[in-house]
């Protein structure tokens, strides 16, 4: 049968119109399909200044729209405690917690037969010390059963972990300083060593507070966890459900890309990142103090895990978690894997 030429146009225009609305209502059923709200929780301290950075500077937004997705509205929240964050997620009550890497290793593993949790990203490599202000303490040896060590959380949070593998590798026991350690907030355990009328004589802890105590000249670092895990190590991460990651993997990989873009910022402009870090926290500190926190080569903000898999081989060892990953992107969204993560 003959079809004339101008029918033959026609059709093909009414063909090119309806696959682009099929196109368009694909695209707008995609974009639906992702989260309208965003709901980030963090903790407080220098660790946390990515999160900061990209909150105040709106990348999250902004990468949210390079990757045609509208932007989800917002709410930063604050928390504090693993405890806090792992209930607040849990619940649905939040989608982006953060906390110490090896809390979220136990929450990863406590979940992983319904595949519950899921790293984001790290927030960053920090070194955490051992401060004491007993002179006669130079090392793990001389701990008497009279010194109190100060620790966020006994036994399972991210110091005391730290501390077990260095008394393991030290003693071959990995518990042996457990009965010293003594849950305290890091700000009430800066002000106790600092005064020395305390029973506690050491403190584990992380910027700003280790630079703070260092500076007054009335403590000294014995520990770096660097040296216990023989390099650096990731500090806090951001994790979320795995039915939301699955869910939302735009938004997700926008979060994760202002994380990039927030460190870069960081790098870039320490003293400006100071000047922010003290406005968003209200912080007394300097900015020259801030800064300088910054600049130490032993805090770096990646989002690529660093010593991921240390820790939760550690974790397994001493019966913390039933079986260690076979890499340590098993814990991690799958958009990290291409990082040099360890």
């Amino acid at each position: 049968m003959h079809i004339p030429l101008k029918a033959r146009a026609k059709a093909r225009i009414l063909f090119a119109g309806l696959l682009a609305l099929i196109v368009t209502a694909h695209g707008v059923q995609n974009a639906l399909a992702e989260t309208d709200r965003l709901r980030i929780a963090q903790q407080f301290g220098i660790a946390y200044l990515p999160l900061i950075v990209a909150n105040e500077k709106g990348f999250v937004e902004e990468e949210a729209r390079k990757l045609e997705i509208k932007p989800p509205v917002i709410e930063w929240l604050r928390l504090s405690g693993a405890a806090a964050m792992n209930e607040a997620l849990i619940s649905g009550g939040l989608d982006f917690a953060t906390a110490g890497i090896t809390p979220m290793i136990l929450t990863w593993d406590k979940t992983r037969s319904t595949a519950k949790i899921v790293g984001i990203a790290a927030l960053g490599s920090m070194a955490n010390v051992l401060t004491t202000n007993n002179p006669n303490i130079k090392s793990l040896a001389d701990f008497t059963p009279r010194d109190r060590i100060a620790l966020p959380s006994v036994k399972v949070g991210f110091q005391p972990i730290l501390l077990q593998m260095a008394a393991d590798k030290a003693f071959g026991q990995f518990d042996k300083l457990d009965d010293l350690t003594v849950s305290m907030p890091h700000p009430d355990a800066t002000a106790a060593l600092l005064s020395g009328k305390s029973e506690i004589t050491a403190h584990f802890t992380s910027p700003p507070f280790v630079q703070q105590q260092l500076a007054t000249g009335k403590v000294k670092a014995i520990l770096n966890s660097f040296d216990i895990l023989g390099g650096p190590h990731t500090f806090n991460v951001v994790y979320a459900t795995t039915k939301f990651a699955t869910e939302n993997p735009k938004t997700v990989e926008a979060f994760v890309h202002a994380l990039d873009r927030a460190n870069t910022w960081i790098t870039e402009n320490p003293k400006a990142a100071a000047e922010l870090y003290i406005k968003a926290e209200n912080s007394k500190l300097s900015t020259e103090f801030v800064e300088a926190i910054i600049r130490d080569p032993n805090v770096r903000f990646t989002t690529a895990p660093e010593g991921a898999k240390k820790f939760a081989d550690f974790e397994a060892k001493v019966g913390l978690i039933k079986q260690a990953p076979a890499q340590w992107q098993d814990m991690f969204w799958s958009g990290l894997k291409e990082k040099p993560g360890t």
